[in-house]
Order: C-alpha cells, then structure tokens, then sequence
C-alpha cells in the first residue's frame, strides 16, 4: 500500500475518532440531563431507565472502537499499520478501506471469530 493510501486512512481514522469523542460526549451530557430531570411517575421513571441503558451500551460499543482507533493510530506512527497480528501479511486494501481499524486479515479475522476470541 502506498503512502498516500495510509495518510488517506489515517485521515478517516482521525475523523472517526473526533465523531465517537463527540457522540461520547453528547450520549453523558443526555445521561446528566435524565439523571437531573424529575421523573413524576413509573412509566417516566421507566422510559429513562431504558434510555439510560441504551446509551450505556451505545457507549461502550464506542468506546471499545475508539480504543481499536488509537491502537491503529500507533500502529501508523510506529511504521506496523495494515499487517496482519496473527499471520503477518499485509491486510487487503479493501479490508481496510471498511475498517481502517483492523488488526487482523479477512482469513484471520474468520479464525479469530471462529475461536471466540476476537478483541
């Protein structure tokens, strides 16, 4: 892959980070307002509880993606960015174009699912 193609990348990356530290950020600020607001009967009560809950899973799904993001991010600067963990080749540039936060190759990723234990 060519250096232009990484920076292309790299670019994504940056920006997909920026949206999950905004979408992070706004899912507490929610959070805050619920928590502060006067629930006057069980169904209110009810319908933040289960908001509350959305927004936590939402959250931490986010929060492990932007933590794969970074660890890409190093991997940028420290020269290993789209090479596979498990076999070592380079990952396709279709892969990475879908996820630029991969780690492993399709074959791989596959073994890694199968094996229960993907990251």
């Amino acid at each position: 892959m060519r250096k232009r193609e990484f920076g292309q990348l790299e670019k994504v990356l940056f920006e997909r980070r920026a949206q999950i530290l905004r979408n992070i950020h706004d899912a507490h600020e929610e959070m805050d307002m619920l928590n502060s607001s006067e629930l006057n009967d069980e169904g209110d009560f009810a319908a933040a509880s289960s908001e509350s809950m959305i927004d936590q899973v939402i959250t931490a799904q986010q929060s492990k993606e932007l933590s794969e993001i970074e660890y890409a991010l190093e991997k940028i600067k420290d020269g290993t960015y789209g090479v596979c963990e498990m076999c070592e080749e380079p990952i396709g540039k279709d892969r990475l174009k879908v996820k630029p936060h991969a780690k492993y190759c399709i074959v791989c990723r596959e073994i890694v699912e199968k094996n229960g234990t993907a990251n």
